[in-house]
């Protein structure tokens, strides 16, 4: 049987079990798993979805949990709860400056 999954990446959240919970209750399969879970095992999951669940620790903390960079480049949709939403606005930002920076350089090559 090939099941749709969504992925519930946990940031040490309370709300991780809650999540998966009214996810479910929707006939939609999902796995709760780590945060630092490697980018190739959640690739060959194959998620049509990704949900980050926060935690304690602060995003501006040195110690901070930080998830690679690649997921936002799965393809698939990413919803962030609580304070994750900050990260994923600070990768688009990111990208967005790296984009516009690789495009005037182009401009000024050629």
């Amino acid at each position: 049987m090939n099941q749709e999954l969504i992925m519930i990446l946990d940031f040490g959240g309370q709300y991780n079990q809650l999540i998966a919970r009214r996810v479910r209750e929707h006939h939609v399969y999902c796995e709760v798993v780590p945060w630092n879970k490697p980018i190739e095992e959640i690739k060959s999951k194959n998620p049509k979805g990704i949900i980050f669940t926060g935690g304690p620790n602060s995003v501006y903390g040195e110690n901070a949990p930080k998830c690679s960079e690649e997921i936002f480049q799965l393809g698939v949709p990413v919803l962030g709860t609580g304070i994750f939403t900050f990260f994923m606005v600070f990768f688009a930002v990111v990208f967005l400056f790296w984009a516009f920076v690789m495009a005037v350089s182009f401009l000024l090559l050629h």
